[in-house]
């Protein structure tokens, strides 16, 4: 989806936060400056700690212990890898900084609209349900005067990215205004405070703007959703085009997922990744290359978001695939710098604790990141290598939301 605004390059300032065994005593270590050239983009002095203290600091947080790897290099903005389950936060850069998200705000737009609308529901595309697209964005292909199912609409999403079969399904939801609406509130309720919505397909627009962390939470609540999973997941499918001739037969077209770390990508040598199981890729001009993903090794499920690396079409992707490989490495022994938090929904009483991270930082964030794996889902994992499967399969999970420690809900 390109925009007419120039594209801004180049890394903040990277500054390290770790913590080092020596001996028996676990020591900080001292930040580590880099030189910053002015001219580079480089996020605000001060951004939210909604998840904890240091998830608002600039540079990169993390606290290695012994046996832990160091990071791997990366040129992203701004990134975060966390545990899917558990919520923990195992390192992060720059998580708060508000940049412009791409398709990946689709996945706020699926969390919004998916629940309303029922997958068999079929309703035949009008011109007005296409009005206000932005030009040269992404399209799976949708046809005036066609009927499709919310089914064909969620796949031309997931897989196709396609912003016709946004503005289709938004239009089934009361307009684009509406939707865009119901996703701000959508996003206060995950208290996602980086997102900012103005257009549902997550098109360049003045002021649209989200965060690594924001966009993981998006991905961590689509995951409860059964048809979200499903969608995310699938690889490949047949999409619905023009009937044949005289014929009530329909033609149908292939599309696939365009997440190369679902698909893989030959052409680069970029394979599938062990376990992966979508969820959402984006590009546009302001944001350059966006992805949040979701993998499972051996039980244990990470989330990771990449921001803005340098340019490069699979670059997105292999830092993704590095993070990820360094926190199945890090899992169970680098100690948490954050947490993912819970829905004010998903909270007892009012939700008056939240936002804890906000003001309170550290020591209520310790408290839900430590707050253990029985919490956020509790059925069967998502399983490993089905996903590979070109057939594109569901990964088969109901979880549900970890609260704070001694408010947990049960049913």
């Amino acid at each position: 989806m390109p925009s007419n605004r120039p594209a801004l390059r180049g890394r903040p300032a990277l500054t390290v936060s770790a913590a080092v065994l020596a001996g028996s005593a676990v020591l900080a270590s001292s930040p580590v400056a880099h030189a910053a050239d002015p001219a580079e983009p480089r996020p605000p002095e001060h951004m939210s700690t909604v998840g904890g203290d240091r998830l608002g600091q600039e540079g990169t947080q993390v606290a290695l212990t012994a046996g832990v790897p160091a990071l791997p290099k990366t040129t992203a903005r701004s990134w975060i890898i966390s545990d899917a389950e558990t919520g923990q936060v195992l390192a992060a850069h720059n998580a708060h900084w508000q940049l412009a998200p791409a398709s990946t705000l689709k996945m706020l737009f699926a969390d919004t609209v998916m629940p309303k609308l029922p997958r068999a529901q079929t309703h035949v595309v009008t011109a007005q349900d296409l009005a206000g697209m932005g030009v040269g964005s992404s399209l799976v292909g949708i046809k005036v005067g066609l009927p499709y199912t919310v089914q064909d609409l969620w796949r031309g999403v997931f897989l196709r990215s396609g912003n016709d079969a946004v503005h289709v399904l938004a239009s089934l939801n009361g307009g684009v205004a509406t939707t865009v609406k119901e996703m701000q509130a959508k996003a206060a309720d995950l208290q996602a405070d980086d997102t900012h919505v103005i257009s549902p397909d997550g098109y360049d627009m003045p002021g649209q703007v989200s965060s690594a962390y924001d966009l993981s939470l998006f991905a961590r609540a689509g995951l409860q959703n059964a048809d979200f999973r499903s969608y995310c997941s699938t690889v490949s499918a047949q999409f619905p085009g023009d009937f044949k001739k005289g014929s009530k037969d329909r033609e149908s077209f292939a599309i696939q997922n365009t997440d190369r770390l679902l698909a893989g990508d030959p052409v680069e040598g970029l394979r599938p990744y062990p376990g992966i199981a979508g969820v959402k890729n984006g590009y546009t001009t302001n944001a350059g290359n966006t992805y949040t993903g979701v993998a499972d090794h051996d039980g244990v499920k990470l989330l990771v978001t990449v921001m803005h690396p340098d340019a490069g079409g699979d670059e997105v992707y292999k830092e993704a695939a590095s993070l990820l490989d360094w926190g199945f490495k890090a899992a169970g022994k680098v100690q948490p710098v954050g947490t993912l938090v819970a829905p004010k929904s998903a909270l007892p009483g009012d939700g008056a604790s939240a936002g804890a991270g906000k003001a309170g930082g550290t020591s209520a964030s310790a408290k839900q990141a430590g707050s253990g794996s029985g919490g956020m889902w509790t059925a069967a994992g998502i399983t490993a290598g089905a996903l590979v499967v070109l057939a594109g399969i569901a990964v088969a999970v109901r979880r549900k939301w970890p609260l704070p420690s001694g408010n947990r809900h049960r049913g």
